[in-house]
């Protein structure tokens, strides 16, 4: 039985394969976790240019952030669908398994 790798692991063993730094890791982890419990779970593959634009102005707005926070969370928004959405593509593209699509 193959186990199905939740996005967040696979965002981790992403930034893991480009030797991001630890830290990076847990800042873009905790912005893209914040981002998807925003619009209540919703999959980031069913969102798209408003949900972003929504969040983020949500953060400057509500949350008053300060403008180095917000690119943080717009970095770690930008390489959750650069990439995430690179392996979708390869997936349905090419007709590959999540193993296939994700291995180093």
């Amino acid at each position: 039985m193959q186990v199905k790798k939740k996005l967040l692991d696979l965002v981790r063993d992403k930034i893991r394969f480009k030797h991001y730094s630890y830290s990076t890791e847990k800042t873009y982890v905790h912005w893209i976790k914040h981002y998807i419990f925003f619009h209540n779970k919703k999959h980031p593959i069913e969102m798209g240019k408003f949900e972003i634009e929504t969040y983020l102005t949500k953060l400057a707005t509500q949350d008053k952030v300060s403008p180095t926070t917000q690119n943080q969370a717009v970095s770690a928004l930008l390489f959750l669908y650069k990439e995430y959405s690179l392996v979708v593509h390869l997936m349905y593209g090419c007709a590959l398994r999540m193993n296939e699509a994700t291995k180093a």
